[in-house]
């Protein structure tokens, strides 16, 4: 027999669960899970080592900028300008490096004879890399200044710089692939007992340190506080522009690391190489549950989001579905990603 207590505890329990089971990270493990035992099943491929690795390392780019944008969402920021800076980086890296050696990327033998060339560059690739961090880092830092003090639309704002940071990496690179001389060769190969690749460590790695900066600083609770309501984390005392800026700033800092990974898998950069990828990274975040809002989701939902979008990828293309079948389906995710996100708010205006 029930007893009035085991009612009020039932009662108690039940808003937990149903808060549970509408987590958009158990429904995406769930649908990622079932994702992987579909495509499994009928291709047995899918559960090879080699695909396994490579669902992780074709999303490290997009998932390290995914980190950046989920913490700007989280803080009631956007970058859509994440992009250029990733591509600008690697533009300048290469300049430094190679002393602006073009690249076809058209074929083998280009790029062996691109490998072998002696054409000196500015810099070793230790002082490059810094430099291009350097520029990744301050570029997000202005894009912020400009947000906090301006108090504008990040979207426009950060779109806006996205042309601007296009048409400086296109002066600086002509326009033209700029080669590395297989300067990222040794990051590329180099595996964990031989079959897990470094690049994929750093990428988990700097994972964890987002969730940790996001949940177990003082920073990660006020960039939460700002995306909840800017105003009263004004009145609270928090410094609501010098943390907007360093979260931009940060987001740069993750465009720099993404455009060394991109280096050591492609070997080559472009201005235009990234178009895209801030897309990528918007759409995993909500999908994950970080919104538009701000001050709502968690890191670990946006690397669940940007998992989903791999493993899916890499589904359509085991089962050897239709390029055009895959932008349509791209599309509509991104679609159903900010019905998602917005729902709250539908919830509060239908009742």
């Amino acid at each position: 027999m029930k007893t009035r207590a085991d009612t009020i505890t039932l009662e108690m329990e039940r808003p937990k669960l149903r808060d549970a089971l509408l987590d958009q990270r158990i429904l995406l493990v769930v649908i990622i899970i079932g994702l992987v035992l579909v495509t499994g099943t009928i291709n047995p491929k899918f559960f090879g080592t080699n695909n396994i690795i490579s669902i992780f390392q074709s999303i490290a780019v997009g998932g390290l900028l995914t980190m950046g944008m989920a913490m700007l969402l989280l803080s009631g920021g956007l970058d859509l300008a994440i992009g250029r800076i990733m591509a600008l980086s690697g533009c300048i890296m290469s300049i430094l490096i190679t002393g602006g050696t073009m690249q076809t990327a058209s074929a083998i033998d280009d790029v062996l004879s691109v490998a072998g060339s002696d054409t000196p560059g500015y810099t070793s690739i230790p002082v490059a890399i810094m430099i291009a961090m350097a520029v990744s880092v301050g570029c997000g830092a202005l894009n912020g200044l400009i947000v906090a003090k301006t108090r504008c639309t990040p979207l426009i704002i950060t779109l806006g710089m996205s042309g601007a940071y296009l048409g400086l990496a296109l002066l600086l690179s002509g326009g033209k692939y700029l080669a590395f001389r297989l300067a990222f060769e040794p990051l590329r190969v180099a595996r964990v007992g031989e079959v897990i690749p470094v690049t994929l460590f750093i990428f988990i790695a700097l994972v964890v340190f987002t969730w940790f900066l996001v949940n177990r600083t003082k920073y990660g609770r006020r960039i939460v506080s700002i995306g909840g309501n800017e105003e009263n984390a004004r009145l609270s005392g928090i410094k609501v522009d010098k943390y907007k800026i360093i979260t931009y700033a940060i987001s740069g800092m993750f465009c720099g690391i993404a455009s060394i990974l991109q280096a050591s898998r492609l070997d080559s950069v472009t201005a235009a190489g990234a178009d895209g990828y801030e897309l990528t990274a918007l759409t995993a975040a909500i999908i994950g549950g970080v919104t538009f809002a701000g001050g709502k989701g968690t890191i670990s939902g946006a690397f669940l989001g940007m998992l989903f979008m791999g493993v899916l990828a890499n589904s359509m293309n085991i089962l050897g579905v239709s390029s055009y079948v895959q932008y349509m389906v791209n599309g509509l995710i991104i679609v159903a990603a900010v019905s998602i996100s917005n729902i709250d708010n539908i919830r509060k205006k239908y009742g």
